[in-house]
């Protein structure tokens, strides 16, 4: 199942229910989905499908950041709208798996003790392997740890 059925099938379930608030948040995510598949003009990838997801939690955490502290409507309305987004996102990444891959990364490029100067050349290899999975902050700390022996 598409996370466009996915959506709209708790989109309905919302309706149903009388769950106005979830349900103007699963509109907005359908919309942007669909927009995408449009784009597209054929059928969204799952990994298409979480960049779109992602995006909107990304764009929801920074309206809760920059709402004006006095604003606490403003900032509700907007944790509610991440924990129902929060729902169709991919399965982010363990620390354990990212080492998992980073290990094999290495491996595959032939380094058996990282320095820092294989920082750039390790990132290129493993980003393209959590794309979606994992932020890329999170990465680069592995990967910086690595480098730097610990």
């Amino acid at each position: 199942m598409s996370k466009i059925e996915e959506v709209r099938a708790e989109m309905v379930k919302a309706m149903k229910s009388g769950d106005k608030a979830r349900k103007d948040v699963l509109s907005l995510l359908l919309s942007d989905l669909k927009a995408k598949w449009v784009d597209k003009h054929e059928d969204l990838t799952e990994e298409e499908e979480n960049s779109v997801i992602s995006r909107e939690i990304k764009q929801t955490k920074e309206s809760i950041e920059t709402a004006p502290k006095n604003r606490t409507d403003i900032i509700e309305k907007n944790k509610f709208a991440l924990s129902v987004l929060q729902e169709f996102a991919p399965k982010e990444m363990s620390e354990e798996e990212i080492k998992s891959l980073l290990g094999g990364v290495l491996a595959q490029l032939g380094i058996e003790k990282p320095v820092p100067k294989d920082r750039g050349r390790i990132m290129k290899a493993l980003m393209p392997q959590v794309k979606g999975r994992a932020g890329g902050a999170a990465v680069s700390r592995i990967v910086s740890a690595a480098c730097s022996g610990k």
